[in-house]
């Protein structure tokens, strides 16, 4: 193992994209409310961003502001301001509507107190373009996704806009896009966590975002089968990485409290609500943690830490997430694969967030620090934190030997072996269940039970080989395995996943019917 982490002096880094220049940020809040003047200002101080670069509006308190509210409060004054202060220089474009045709300010952080959608309005005067019938009346959206083309005037209200920073490759400040905003936001379901997710952002670019990554398929098939293909697409960017990843293939999502331990990044779908791990009190993202679940409405109450998935997974650590606060329909929403393709390659959350949305004047709302950029070190450099050295090192071994997988196996298994590492074991068994080799994957999650110090974690290797048995077509076998895991475990929170899934594969007889009294089927004595 001293050998594994003795490589990380000598890896190259990445050659990753540089950070969004601080200048270029403007960072705006609700004069109205002093805690939200408050959360700009820390960010300001965090970021380095200019005091000039703040800018405070008297808008609604409310979640969720009419068209005209939006106009009149939030579009039109930040309009006047970015001009004015010279963020902006105005031209027209070939149907004489004014726009920036040179900009200085790449980003907008909207802070919490501000509002973050547009409820729908009557579509009014006719129509300036053709669109699709679930289009043509929809002029709902998000507060954020309709700033990011706010410079443009007499753009159409119903329907989606394209996206000209969609799948490009490239930092904002190279794109040439000046009427283009990214938009980002720091908000969830209270002050407090959100001037965390900012100090966990800054703290894990020091030492990288390090630890497992789940991911969760819905199996709908049809033309919803692309969101599962954008998570295999993860799956195969982080076996090329050595990002430990855990895929449920199932239909049903992650059972109540599974023992999602070490958290560092999670995508999944479907659910109106949160479930799964979200459900034990005691889960936590780890710190710095990319979380996002795709969901129809997942950010329409974003600032409630129960309801639908955006405010609930940042109540449980994680320092970013995605969502859409209205129906943005599944190949209009953020792909995932996209998403987290930037991330790794090194950009900012929102730079990559943006990358990977095909349409603005939408749905879609970016949430956390916009200038985080979690794999600044996924390369090697940055402080070596204790509980990452693991993790690190099976990076180290995909760098070093990933086109040599038989030394690399053979790397990690002499390292697990000298130190009884079971993260080791449990990655080396998640390696080979991957290239569909169930027996040796189960021999090396069987070594991995015995070495975890956590129930949890001792817990979850069953888990993973009762899901290798299903795949099999062994349901007796699973059902074996997942009982005999519940007897093993019988007191911890994260029991409760084996016995939802023993629930799933075997359900128990329904309750016998009672009988009924004699006298409920003769007549009544006249």
């Amino acid at each position: 193992m001293k050998k594994l982490l003795t490589l990380l002096l000598f890896l190259t880094p990445l050659l990753h994209a540089a950070s969004i220049d601080s200048s270029g940020v403007v960072v705006l809040y609700n004069s109205s409310i002093p805690e939200s003047k408050n959360l700009a200002e820390y960010y300001a101080k965090a970021r380095s961003i200019p005091v000039a670069n703040l800018i405070g509006l008297d808008v609604s308190a409310k979640d969720e502001v009419t068209r005209e509210e939006y106009n009149l409060s939030v579009r039109d004054p930040l309009r006047k301001i970015l001009i004015a202060q010279g963020f902006w220089t105005m031209g027209k474009n070939a149907q004489g509507f004014p726009l920036p045709v040179s900009s200085k300010i790449s980003t907008l952080v909207c802070m919490r107190g501000v509002p973050f959608k547009i409820k729908r309005s009557p579509v009014t005067g006719t129509p300036t373009r053709k669109l699709p019938a679930q289009f043509a009346s929809a002029t709902e959206a998000s507060v954020d996704s309709e700033l990011a083309m706010s410079g443009v005037h007499g753009l159409p209200i119903a329907g989606p806009l394209n996206n000209p920073y969609f799948k490009k490759d490239q930092r904002i400040a190279e794109a040439k896009l000046p009427f283009v905003i990214l938009v980002g936001r720091i908000d969830g379901p209270s002050y407090a966590t959100c001037q965390r997710m900012i100090d966990d952002a800054i703290a894990t670019e020091k030492q990288g975002l390090w630890g497992m990554c789940y991911l969760d398929k819905a199996l709908k098939g049809g033309g919803f089968a692309i969101g599962d293909q954008w998570l295999d697409e993860i799956a195969r960017l982080n076996d090329k990485t050595g990002i430990p990843t855990v895929m449920d293939a199932n239909k049903q999502t992650f059972t109540t409290n599974y023992p999602m331990n070490d958290a560092a990044l999670y995508f999944g779908w479907y659910t109106t609500h949160k479930n799964g791990p979200l459900l034990n009190p005691a889960f936590k993202f780890r710190r710095g943690a990319v979380a996002v679940h795709l969901h129809s409405f997942s950010a329409s109450y974003l600032r409630n830490p129960n309801n639908h998935w955006t405010g609930p997974i940042l109540a449980k650590g994680a320092a970013a997430t995605l969502g859409n606060v209205h129906e943005p329909y599944l190949q209009l929403t953020h792909h995932f694969d996209l998403f987290h393709a930037r991330l790794l390659a090194g950009y900012s959350l929102v730079e990559a967030a943006y990358m990977s949305v095909p349409y603005l004047s939408w749905q879609n709302v970016v949430l956390g620090d916009p200038l985080y950029r979690p794999f600044l070190h996924l390369g090697g450099t940055g402080n070596v934190a204790e509980d990452d050295r693991d993790f690190r090192a099976i990076r180290v071994a995909n760098q070093r030997w990933g086109d040599e997988p038989e030394t690399m196996v053979k790397k990690l298994r002499t390292a697990a072996a000298e130190k009884g590492n079971a993260r080791f074991y449990e990655y080396l068994g998640l390696w080979y269940g991957v290239r569909k080799q169930d027996k040796i994957s189960s021999a090396f999650f069987q070594t991995a039970s015995k070495k975890h110090v956590k129930e949890s974690d001792r817990l979850r290797q069953w888990i993973y080989a009762a899901d290798l048995q299903r795949r099999a077509g062994d349901k007796p076998r699973a059902i074996a395995t997942l009982k005999k895991a519940r007897d093993l475990f019988p007191n911890i929170p994260e029991t409760k996943s084996v016995v939802a899934l023993l629930n799933i594969l075997d359900p128990p007889p329904p309750p016998p019917a009672k009988k009924k009294s004699p006298s409920a089927d003769q007549p009544k004595a006249k």
